[in-house]
């Protein structure tokens, strides 16, 4: 269990440390090695991010401009705070259908216990929710052994289809003064939800590279059976991951109902393939077990980069998706490539 737990977590891989080598040795040789770290196929989307922001203010003049980067990280910050979860469940070896149902979930349960008790209280027990629908992914997949695309499929009609109920199927209007700080409010000059999704960033970039927790999530979507085998709770590992994803997803969804002040089960229908789709983009690996957050954080500035020119250059619906499948396919194939040189 030592050896899986405490391996240094190397550029989002739990690994030992690689054999040195006379080659790697020499001060020519480590220099050789990180400038083919840096520049390799490894950081490869770092690279694909500075050619879109350089694209980005060739077409876009005001790109630039504070205000346009504050509103468009704003934009994107919803889903952006739905992907940091989903960093944690691909990890692990895991997928997320759901999210998107636990979003729009979340939004209806924030705006009606808003007009009932604090908001503190109404925001503590929307988390809590999002939380025991993770717990309920989790389960489905360690303890009655279901396939995670599967399971949280299934999971995800029972979460609408709750939501649809519980709201009968209108939409929750709230009318708490205050509501709107979360999705709408500034501080500093910038959006509270960016600070939001700062500090969910900060903070599970930290424990996913810097815990024992972060480097047990690394090797069970490594190795599940090593893990099993080195002692490790493996079924409360992957448990956790899917409620950090509905955390994350109902956090997401609170932003959107703060921001409209209003409470929906249909909003959000595309967040979860939205949200893996920034997470794959920003270079994690699909087959688990490689990854990190810093990766997930450039897939979030390369999706708002790429929507918010849409927006500016008022593109129609289809060249969106031909262009956002385009890049999609290409980080995918970065990925696939840069694992097999491995």
């Amino acid at each position: 269990m030592i050896n899986i737990v405490t391996n240094e977590v190397v550029d989002g891989r739990a690994s030992s440390p690689p054999p040195s080598s006379p080659a790697t040795n020499t001060l020519e040789g480590r220099i050789r090695t990180s400038l083919s770290r840096i520049f390799g196929l490894r950081y490869g989307m770092v690279w694909v991010l500075l050619l879109t922001f350089v694209f980005a203010r060739v077409i876009y003049t005001q790109f630039l401009d504070p205000q346009n980067l504050n509103n468009m990280v704003a934009q994107v910050t919803p889903t952006a705070i739905v992907a940091v979860g989903m960093t944690f469940a691909i990890i692990c070896g895991g997928f997320d259908l759901s999210a998107a149902a636990v979003f729009a979930g979340a939004s209806v349960v924030y705006a009606s216990l808003s007009n009932s008790m604090p908001l503190w209280l109404a925001f503590l027990c929307t988390i809590l929710v999002g939380v025991v629908c993770g717990v309920i992914n989790g389960l489905a997949v360690t303890v009655l052994k279901v396939n995670s695309f599967i399971a949280t499929l299934a999971t995800a009609s029972l979460f609408s289809g709750a939501t649809y109920w519980y709201s009968d199927s209108q939409p929750v209007v709230s009318t708490k003064a205050g509501f709107e700080t979360l999705g709408t409010g500034k501080w500093g000059g910038i959006w509270v939800a960016t600070w939001v999704l700062v500090v969910v960033v900060g903070v599970f970039g930290f424990i996913l590279a810097r815990t024992v927790y972060g480097r047990s999530i690394y090797s069970v979507g490594g190795n599940l059976e090593a893990s099993r085998l080195a002692g490790m709770r493996v079924n409360v590992v992957r448990t956790s991951t899917f409620a950090i994803v509905s955390m994350c997803a109902a956090l997401g969804g609170m932003i959107v109902a703060s921001q409209t002040s209003v409470g929906q089960a249909n909003i959000g229908p595309t967040v979860t393939l939205d949200a893996i789709a920034i997470v794959i983009i920003g270079g994690t690996a699909l087959m688990g077990g490689e990854g990190a957050i810093w990766r997930t954080v450039v897939g979030i500035l390369l999706w708002g980069t790429i929507n918010n020119v849409f927006s500016a250059l008022a593109l129609d619906t289809s060249k969106q998706l031909l262009i956002q499948g385009a890049i999609l396919l290409i980080a995918v194939s970065l990925d696939s490539l840069a694992r097999s040189r491995r």
